[in-house]
């Protein structure tokens, strides 16, 4: 099995940058070969999407909320995968999780299609 940690949430002040950080363990052979993603849940809402990559790094997507101010990577040789987070405005405050789409290729926008998940990472976006 693979386990999913996230790192890299905080308090920011909005219009500030922030990186954050999904690493995976366990059975890492899975991790470059399954698309990856991050969600972000706000308090008292469902769950969204905010990003997803495909396998192999080539291909991205980005909800309309976020596109262009985040960036979504990853390196399958070190098992990790980020989300580069521009321009924070306190609609962006979540907790953000990343996800694993076991030997799915493809970039996946519903979050059903994920089997794995990190704990999540909490952002606040505030003055």
């Amino acid at each position: 099995q693979v386990q999913l940690l996230e790192s890299g949430g905080g308090l920011v002040q909005p219009g500030a940058s922030l990186t954050l950080s999904c690493a995976a363990s366990g059975n890492t052979v899975t991790f470059a070969r399954s698309a990856m993603a991050w969600f972000r849940q706000a308090p008292g809402k469902e769950r969204e999407y905010v990003a997803s990559i495909r396998f192999n790094g080539n291909v991205v997507d980005y909800a309309d909320s976020v596109r262009p101010r985040f960036i979504i990577s990853r390196d399958n040789a070190k098992n990790k995968l980020w989300l580069q987070m521009d321009s924070l405005t306190p609609r962006d405050t979540a907790v953000y999780y990343c996800a694993m789409a076991t030997d799915r290729l493809w970039e996946l926008t519903w979050e059903g299609d994920y089997d794995v998940w990190g704990q999540g990472t909490q952002v606040t976006v505030s003055s």
